[in-house]
């Protein structure tokens, strides 16, 4: 757990920028829901913008990554869950706490109010944490579909995945349509984390091992049935304290064309101090 506490003051310190580019190792496909299906269409079709191009929603890229450190720090248990929908068939779970030291709730935010626990019994935080983390909806890089993918694919920027369910008394096949976006597809991708106080210092090494835990997991649905597997790349971390928003101060770099595992050497190698000096007090950059 971190060393936030329930007197942690906060004000901004600075906002650390991550961009760059996530790839699609395999097939994706991130639903539009039931409302959009067309005739002749497939069964679940991925979303897409007002211009009809496929993107990744902000909130599913957030909600992944999410989901992933709550395993990862052993969140998601029925102790440490609540209800956020309790509508039969719909039920949603998420991990939250009143503990003001708890690092997945002040990186994502925390709503005040009464909650009921998984486990029994209920909640009654009478505080909101801000969220720390900002992700930002991710649109397709146009060329990254190439002529050659366009030849093959079932329309101009997805293809159609088809699956069947077998019963397993009658053999009888239940055919079913998957959109995907295509491998080989990449996605901008930028998300922008607040630094309100020093204690904050442990939210960036939590940001980029939920980003490792993505890339060997799956993002969107059918990820046990091959799709979903995505790798980041060409990151950049940028560095914005107070004074760049207050005077026109100058932004740092602190890595550029890295992948996660480089953004995760910077920012340990970075430490604490980033977050802490002032602008004078900052080393140049390596």
């Amino acid at each position: 757990m971190s060393a936030h506490t329930a007197q942690t003051e906060l004000k901004l310190i600075g906002k650390l920028i991550v961009e760059g580019e996530m790839h699609c190792e395999t097939g994706l496909h991130v639903g539009a829901g039931k409302g959009s299906l067309e005739i002749g269409g497939a069964d679940n079709p991925v979303v897409k913008d007002a211009y009809g191009r496929p993107y990744v929603p902000g909130s599913t890229l957030r909600g992944r990554i999410r989901a992933l450190l709550e395993q990862a720090t052993g969140m998601a248990v029925p102790s440490e869950l609540v209800f956020i929908s309790k509508r039969k068939g719909q039920e949603v779970r998420i991990h939250q706490s009143d503990r003001p030291d708890d690092e997945v709730c002040i990186l994502f935010g925390r709503s005040p109010g009464r909650m009921e626990k998984v486990g029994g019994g209920d909640i009654d935080s009478a505080h909101a944490t801000p969220a720390r983390l900002s992700v930002f909806d991710a649109p397709l890089v146009a060329d990254s579909i190439t002529a050659q993918m366009r030849e093959n694919l079932d329309d101009e920027l997805t293809e159609v995945k088809s699956e069947n369910a077998i019963d397993r008394i009658t053999s009888q096949a239940n055919p079913r349509t998957l959109e995907r976006v295509p491998a080989g597809a990449r996605f901008q991708v930028r998300m922008v984390l607040d630094i309100l106080c020093p204690e904050d210092s442990v939210l960036p090494r939590l940001l980029v091992q939920g980003m490792r835990l993505l890339e060997d997991d799956t993002l969107g649905g059918g990820g046990s049935r091959g799709s979903g597997r995505v790798r980041f790349a060409n990151l950049r971390l940028t560095w914005r304290d107070r004074d760049y928003y207050a005077s026109g101060g100058q932004e740092r770099e602190l890595a550029a064309g890295a992948d996660v595992a480089g953004l995760q050497g910077k920012i340990r190698e970075t430490g604490d101090s980033l977050f802490t000096a002032s602008p004078a007090e900052e080393p140049a950059n390596a």
